[in-house]
């Protein structure tokens, strides 16, 4: 117990930065310095997922040492795609799932409460919004509006915490931007 409590003081006294571009919606592009703990250290703390770097590289850096798939597990680490203000990605880990298109998820650095960024938040509502109900794109409770947030985020998957099995393959979206025609079959397959 006085190790694993180490363990996790340790951690987030390394996630604490005066970077202001960290992850999450809430603070992202913002100027100045603060102290900030970041969803990456939190992430590999709570998960045990041993990656590091920016949030957007995980999906990528857990390829052959991690399995990785696209349906949600608890214990996974969400992977979250740079998008819009939110150029460095984000992480977060599945703490429970409510049913097959809701999950709660554990991270840091999401939601500015009390006015500050880089808070740890538990028993986060996240719910796909996949039109095709494949964790795709999902939206996430935000504090200040006290209800799910307005942008649809998307996912590149869940990492888990094991190794790939012998003849496993993950499970990856293609992009539709390299597939056009698959793009086009997949828009009038849902009329």
């Amino acid at each position: 117990m006085k190790r694993h409590s180490l363990s996790i003081i340790a951690a987030l006294a390394l996630g604490f930065s005066t970077s202001a571009l960290a992850c999450g919606p809430g603070t992202a592009g913002v100027a100045g310095l603060s102290l900030s703990l970041q969803c990456v250290p939190y992430a590999r703390e709570v998960s045990g997922i041993k990656l590091f770097g920016d949030a957007h590289t995980w999906w990528e850096q857990a390829a052959g040492h991690y399995a990785r798939g696209l349906t949600p597990k608890v214990g996974a680490v969400m992977a979250f795609k740079p998008h819009g203000k939110m150029v460095l990605g984000h992480v977060a880990m599945v703490s429970e799932i409510i049913d097959s298109r809701t999950i709660l998820l554990r991270h840091a650095n999401w939601s500015p409460i009390n006015g500050k960024t880089g808070q740890i938040e538990n028993g986060v509502k996240a719910v796909d919004v996949s039109p095709n109900n494949d964790w795709s794109t999902v939206r996430v409770w935000f504090a200040p509006l006290q209800g799910l947030g307005s942008t649809a985020w998307p996912v590149q998957g869940f990492i888990y915490n094991h190794k790939p099995r012998h003849g496993e393959h993950a499970q990856t979206r293609e992009d539709p931007s390299n597939d056009p025609i698959g793009a086009i079959i997949a828009a009038f397959s849902r009329w």
